[in-house]
């Protein structure tokens, strides 16, 4: 064979090494693409935390467990730092566990120089964790002015004011958005009016006609938001925009519906009282990190 030829079948060789090598570089690329989902969103922490610690099942009628529930009561300052409308109650027609539910009741009704009541109950100073999986499986209500809301404060809130005690809002959601809650953090830098929030639509479900299952999982340096089994948003120290408070200690629970409030304003004409929020469980778990109970 002469040179020439010999040349000549080099060169076609190394073309085709070339185009081979590009070609691996773009499947590379796609595959990248396909498993980042283009966001990352798709590559979070799932720790899936499994030893349960803590569980209410709500299946003794009549007042909620004391060993696990206390109560806020009255309207707070201004009405509980977000000009909310209802006095909060201990009263059974507010908060009460019957067959097999937590049902907390807003209502229209004049007490105490309020136009509506509801209840607010918390874990304050008799469960309280630091990291874990904290899950309630829960049926809203629905209507213009309403504030349901399942969510954590830091245990060190009388020596730490809100908001550097750290806030996790586990789930919220807006009345008049019967398809929508949302999951955020409140800290020093990012709180009231500019926390750090992600929504989650339930598309073709609505949060008043069934239960839900909302909850997170947190660990050092991360908050996982789940409905319903989905993870949706996961927030780190590098998503916040001030101090992260949320590795410092141990949390307690608050479940409660507001009435009125900055979140969704108050009730218009079209919103029916009374209303209410049905609780089937709540569940606590341990995680395998170091944590405060």
């Amino acid at each position: 064979m002469n040179k020439y030829n010999k040349y000549k079948i080099r060169k076609k060789a190394m073309r085709f090494k070339y185009i081979l090598l590009a070609m691996s570089y773009i499947l590379l690329a796609i595959s990248v693409l396909i498993t980042s989902g283009c966001s990352t969103d798709e590559t979070q922490t799932v720790a899936q935390f499994t030893e349960l610690v803590m569980q209410d099942e709500f299946d003794v009628d009549g007042a909620p467990d004391p060993a696990i529930w206390g109560y806020d009561i009255g309207t707070g300052f201004n009405g509980w730092g977000n000009n909310e409308l209802q006095y909060y109650t201990d009263r059974p027609e507010n908060v009460i566990v019957q067959n097999g539910v937590l049902i907390i009741t807003a209502k229209e009704e004049s007490f105490q120089g309020s136009n509506y009541t509801s209840a607010r109950l918390l874990t304050k100073g008799k469960f309280e964790q630091k990291f874990g999986r904290f899950e309630a499986r829960i049926r809203l209500p629905y209507g213009q002015g309403l504030w349901p809301a399942f969510w954590m404060l830091g245990a060190d809130i009388d020596t730490n004011p809100w908001p550097a005690c750290g806030e996790i809002d586990i789930m919220e959601n807006a009345g008049s958005m019967p398809t929508v809650v949302s999951g955020a953090v409140h800290g020093p830098g990012y709180s009231g009016g500019s926390p750090i929030i992600k929504e989650y639509d339930l598309e073709d479900d609505r949060v008043d006609t069934g239960f839900h299952i909302y909850g997170i999982e947190w660990g050092p340096g991360y908050i996982n938001y789940y409905v319903d089994e989905e993870l949706y948003n996961q927030i780190t120290p590098e998503d916040v925009t001030g101090e992260w408070v949320f590795d410092k200690g141990p949390f307690y629970i608050l479940l409660n519906v507001a009435v009125g409030g900055l979140f969704d304003g108050p009730p218009n004409e079209e919103t029916v009282f009374p209303q209410t929020m049905l609780v089937d469980y709540i569940r606590v778990y341990k995680s395998e990190f170091d944590n405060n109970q």
